[in-house]
This record gives structure tokens, C-alpha cells and sequence, in this order.
């Protein structure tokens, strides 16, 4: 359900910033409100808590004809609005010295656009304690599946977003809900300690509870297995990437790398690599808030992603409006090996002079709007996964994302695998390494890629900061691929 606060605050933002619009050429208000539980079961513990996601507030955006500025405030009342004001107009005025240090900006495109956008969960909402019992029974079954699993912990997160987007041509109101959930198995025996990590995610409650389910028993064994892993030799090896590292290296190696505003600063490699070959020519790679991909279902995490035409309207992290305003895009950043296009928040595109991608996200009203990553994903291809496997002498297939880093003005990559399954001959042969280290340069190892899966997966449960800071839900995912990189 839309947010009762943001409706009864409505008037009196677009009231703000009609009085704004007078006295600017440009203003715009955002108001979010997030609300939420996030319930954690473990071998030890229960705990209620209201969701990470939390949040509430009010960002106003003005510009004076080269500059922009904002103003963050928690409430606005019809007793305070006057004061509100005047408190804009004083603290974002800006003295000669500050205005001489302000890079000159485009004014922001405004078209008219009166919408109200609603994605509420699907399927029945589950209490509180209903949800402690069933993530009970899940963390039971694991410990049930291993008497080696010392540890298990549940972790189940859901929120509604409301949000609205108030210029003077555009009055926008979204509501849409998503729910998380996080599996992990702690195994033991004698001195040594593994541990195993699975994820579900959708619009349902039920339904990720149900995915969750399916992955108990592969959990426990997972975290058993883990305790014969070796550590890899470090060399240069063929590789087979699983959905979840699919979607690492969309992410670090080129997902950063396009984020336009790293172009205004001159810190990205790829503005200078547009149009130009950067990946083998079996690749193609998507971002958005309403990306669409068309490709064959291959999990019931994708399925919560997809309608009945294939192609993924809702996704994951799917919202309709992003914060600057813009609607949500499907952007295509490579189309055949190619760069075509970078992702941009609307100041960013209004500085390069380009179109806005939707793309401008806030961790929290108080935080600036920068470029983020939504959905970032490759494109499935035509290989079948049987025959990559096949293909390989002597090589790892590499799961679970443990971490990933990367350059976007250098374009060097570190992405971290939690363990990688032996290949020799075209076969699995039962040796697990761990953890296992991916680095090199993005191209090459773009380049490299020589087969990728007609099967495909989104991972929608995940989050990334800007640099260290400014966290906000991100998916990502894609087919198998086949490539070549320096593993350690």
C-alpha cells in the first residue's frame, strides 16, 4: 500500500515547489518512505528488526541558472512550510567564491508526466511469527541434512517503497515491495571451518521462503564439501562462470566502469572506448530498472523476474521512477563486443549531453543522487551448458560471488569466487578449491569469452556501494560463460 505519510504531504510538496519554481528556473522535490522487517534465525538466536532499508524524508533540488543545489529536511507541515522555505532559499544561496568552484551545468529536461506506479508483493503477506516459524524449520533441515553444520543462520528481509517525484511538469507516485532472504552454513571438522551461503529472492514472501527450501539440502552439503577444498595454483586457466559470477563481472568489470558520472569526473577508461570493440562479439550486456532480456527461464529466481512474453518487466530491483525523476530504462551497453552506451543519473546526462538513463539513485533522501546500477546482466547466447563443460582440458566452472572490486579508470578487476569445481577433460572431478581469485584487465577478459549459455539466471539480492559508501539494492546475473583468466 502507497504510504499514508507521503499522500498527506503531497499538497504541500508540490505547494513547496510551485513557491521554488518562482523563484528558480529549476525545482524538484523527492519524498521516500520505506518501511519494512528484516527477521534473523540462527542456531543461537531470533531477531525482529525493522528492515535496513528503512528510511523517510524529503530532498529538494533547485538550480539558479548554472548551478545546482539540494536540501534535505524530514518533514513538511502547513506550520513549517514557510520556514522551510526561507531556509531554502538561504542555505543553498551560493557566495561569489563557492559559485566560481561550481562546475556549470545544463538545466534539467522536464517533460510532463502525471503517473501513479504500483507493484505491491504478491501472494499472501506472512507474519512476523509466522515467518520465525517457517525459517525454524529451514534451519533445522540444514543442520538435519549435516552433522558436521555447527552453525546455520536465516536471514529474511521485506519492504514496500513509496516514493514521490514533484517539478512543475511532473507529478509522480510509486509503491513496490520486495523481499530478500539469505541462508548460511557454518561446518566443521576437527580444525577446519567452511562456510556456505544461498540466496532467494521475489516479489512473494511465499515464494522465496518456497526457493529457499529447494536449497537447504544443497546448503548443508555444499559447507561439507568445502571442508576438502584446496587452495588453487595460481595460473592462467579456462573458466566457466555460474550465473552468480556472470553477474560479478557484469558488475565490477564494465558496471562500474559506465557509470557516466565517473565521465564528468575523468575517471573512467570507457568514455574513450564508445562505440568501439571492448568484448568478444558473443557478448552483450543490460542494465536497468526495466531491462529486458528476452531468454528461457532457468531458475525460480528468474521466474520471479519475468511475465508471460519472456522478458523481465519486473525486475528485481524494479522500480518504475528513479530518483531524479526519470523513468526506468532498459540500456544496452555492449550489443555484440561493442560499447554503445554508458548509465547516467539526469545531471550527470545533462553535463555529457546526453539522454538520462534512469539510473539517479539515493541511498536516503540526505544523500546526494549518484549514477547507480540496477539490474546489470549479459544476455544468454546459444550454447548448451553440456557441451562448454566439454570443451574444456583442464579448467575450473567458479560459484558463489564472495566479493569484486574494480578500476573504472585503469580497468583492472579483482573478483572473488567463493570456490571453483575442477574440470579435466571435459569432466567434473571432484576437487573444490577455495577461495579462488579472478584479476586482469576488463578486455582481455571480455575478449576471452568464447561460448555463452542459452540459460539464465538474475540474482536479486544483493547491494553495492559507491566506492565504500552510499549502499542501495542492486541484482545482477546472466548465462554460463565460457573465457580465460589469471585465477589465485
Amino acid at each position: 500500500m502507497y504510504s499514508e505519510y507521503l499522500s498527506s504531504r503531497h499538497d504541500l510538496l508540490k505547494e513547496l515547489v510551485t513557491r521554488l519554481g518562482q523563484r528558480y528556473s529549476y525545482a524538484s522535490a523527492l519524498g521516500k518512505h520505506v518501511t519494512g522487517k528484516r527477521v534473523n534465525v540462527s542456531t543461537v538466536s531470533t531477531a525482529v528488526s525493522d528492515t535496513n532499508e528503512s528510511q523517510c524524508g524529503f530532498v529538494v533540488r533547485v538550480y539558479d541558472g548554472g548551478h545546482y543545489a539540494e536540501y534535505s529536511f524530514s518533514d513538511i507541515t502547513p506550520a513549517t512550510i514557510d520556514q522551510l522555505e526561507n531556509d531554502i532559499v538561504r542555505e543553498l544561496s551560493l557566495s561569489s567564491h563557492l559559485a566560481e568552484q561550481h562546475v556549470g551545468a545544463e538545466i534539467l529536461r522536464d517533460e510532463p508526466l502525471v503517473k501513479v506506479f504500483d507493484r505491491p508483493m504478491e501472494g499472501r503477506e506472512l507474519g512476523v511469527q509466522e515467518l520465525v516459524e517457517h525459517m525454524t524449520a529451514l534451519r533445522d533441515a540444514v543442520h538435519a541434512a549435516s552433522a558436521k553444520v555447527i552453525q546455520v543462520a536465516m536471514m529474511l528481509e521485506y519492504y514496500e517503497t513509496s516514493a514521490v517525484f514533484i517539478s512543475r511538469n511532473r507529478d509522480l507516485s510509486q509503491h513496490y515491495s520486495w523481499c530478500n532472504m539469505y541462508g548460511l552454513a557454518i561446518a566443521r571438522e576437527s580444525s577446519t571451518v567452511q562456510s556456505a551461503l544461498a540466496s532467494a529472492a521475489s516479489n512473494s514472501m511465499e515464494k522465496t521462503l518456497s526457493i529457499m527450501s529447494g536449497k537447504t539440502a544443497d546448503l548443508a552439503k555444499l559447507a561439507e564439501d568445502l571442508l576438502k577444498a584446496e587452495l588453487i595454483e595460481p595460473g592462467i586457466y579456462d573458466i566457466i562462470t555460474a550465473p552468480s559470477i556472470t553477474g560479478l563481472i557484469a558488475h565490477e568489470a564494465f558496471g562500474h566502469g559506465v557509470e557516466m558520472d565517473m565521465f564528468v569526473k575523468h575517471r573512467a577508461r570507457s568514455r574513450h572506448y564508445m562505440n568501439k570493440p571492448v568484448a568478444s562479439p558473443l557478448v552483450n550486456m543490460h542494465d536497468g530498472a526495466a531491462v529486458r532480456v528476452p531468454a528461457e527461464p532457468s531458475s525460480e529466481d528468474y521466474e520471479a523476474c519475468r511475465n508471460d512474453n519472456g522478458y523481465m518487466t519486473d525486475p528485481c530491483i524494479g522500480y518504475f521512477f528513479d530518483d531524479d525523476g526519470v523513468l526506468a530504462h532498459d540500456t544496452q551497453i555492449i550489443k555484440d563486443g561493442i560499447l554503445v552506451s554508458g548509465i547516467s543519473d539526469a545531471v550527470s546526462a545533462a553535463e555529457l549531453g546526453t539522454e538520462p538513463t534512469g539510473n539517479g539513485r539515493r541511498q536516503d533522501p540526505s544523500r546526494k543522487a549518484y549514477t547507480r546500477m540496477t539490474n546489470t546482466c549479459f544476455a544468454p547466447g546459444k550454447d548448451k551448458l553440456e557441451d562448454m563443460i566439454a570443451s574444456v582440458k583442464h579448467g575450473y566452472m567458479l560459484f558463489d560471488t564472495s566479493n569484486g572490486m574494480e578500476d573504472p579508470k585503469n580497468w583492472n578487476i579483482q573478483c572473488v569466487a567463493s570456490y571453483g569445481r575442477e574440470i579435466r577433460d571435459g569432466r567434473f572431478t571432484g576437487k573444490l578449491v577455495a577461495p579462488v581469485v579472478m584479476s586482469g584487465y576488463v578486455p582481455d577478459l571480455l575478449m576471452s569469452i568464447s561460448m555463452v549459455s542459452d540459460e539464465w539466471q538474475i540474482i536479486g539480492s544483493g547491494h553495492c556501494g559507491k566506492g565504500y559508501k552510499e549502499w542501495v539494492p542492486v541484482s545482477d546475473g546472466g548465462p554460463y560463460l565460457k573465457a580465460r583468466c589469471k585465477l589465485g
